[in-house]
């Protein structure tokens, strides 16, 4: 449509994907070209705004296209979430990518692992141990001092801090920015998005630092089968996120 951006229309393109029925599975043979792309039957594919679905490394492209293989009577863009990341890093991660660095460090200026509580002492011992660790990496790593606080208002950090974590984030090549961001946002917290995207913090290590209050409180009360659900798929999303960033990292 004319007078869109270009997050407009891959919002308005994804949207009508999601919306319409589900397409039948259409190719038989998924292949990697020599430049890491998708092809189908020997048609290359394109992402939601027609660009080249092309990838970083060899390993990524090989878990893409494996993706693509594994649909069977209809293409489900839902199974496939190593697609949809690489879409958003080549449609998005490029144009918007200042929008995209803003949203994460917008997260960072109220990140989840500053803000502890002053009891329950388990509690407090828990976010020490899982919460301690990043905030000691981002200053070592990253040269930026974020300072936790048990006070419930919001506590700004630093500007020498959010200025180091810019740095580093504008620094990120387009698939680790749109997996740092998508952590970051299933997380809330972008000093963890930006661990793992690192590499400098197993996935599972991870998983539990996001979810400290929530176990605390799952301990506490028992579990909701609702929300058992909607964890089981941050955790799906959230294990996708982690190991895209890892694929798209090797190279051959």
């Amino acid at each position: 449509m004319m007078g869109e951006t270009v997050d407009q229309r891959f919002e308005r393109l994804s949207r009508d994907r999601i919306q319409r029925p589900l397409p039948k599975r259409f190719y038989k043979s998924v292949t990697v070209t020599e430049q890491l792309g998708i092809a189908l039957d020997g048609r290359s594919v394109k992402t939601p705004l027609k660009a080249a679905l092309v990838l970083p490394s060899s390993t990524l492209a090989e878990a893409v296209a494996a993706e693509w293989d594994a649909q069977v009577e209809f293409i489900n863009p839902h199974a496939m979430p190593l697609t949809k990341l690489a879409n958003t890093a080549i449609d998005r991660a490029v144009a918007e990518k200042s929008k995209i660095a803003a949203e994460i460090l917008e997260f960072a200026g109220s990140d989840m692992v500053c803000y502890r509580a002053e009891s329950p002492s388990g509690l407090v011992l828990r976010q020490n141990t899982h919460w301690d660790p990043i905030i000691t990496w981002a200053k070592s790593d990253l040269k930026a001092s974020f300072e936790p606080t048990t006070t419930i208002t919001h506590k700004r950090q630093s500007t020498a801090a959010l200025r180091s974590l810019e740095a580093h984030i504008v620094a990120l090549d387009p698939f680790s920015l749109v997996a740092v961001h998508s952590l970051t946002t299933l997380t809330g917290s972008a000093l963890l998005a930006t661990m793992v995207a690192a590499e400098k913090i197993p996935a599972d290590t991870a998983w539990a630092a996001a979810n400290v209050d929530e176990d605390w409180q799952i301990g506490t009360w028992g579990e909701d089968a609702e929300a058992t659900a909607r964890r089981k798929g941050r955790l799906n999303e959230f294990s996708g996120c982690a190991n895209f960033v890892k694929l798209a990292r090797i190279r051959p």
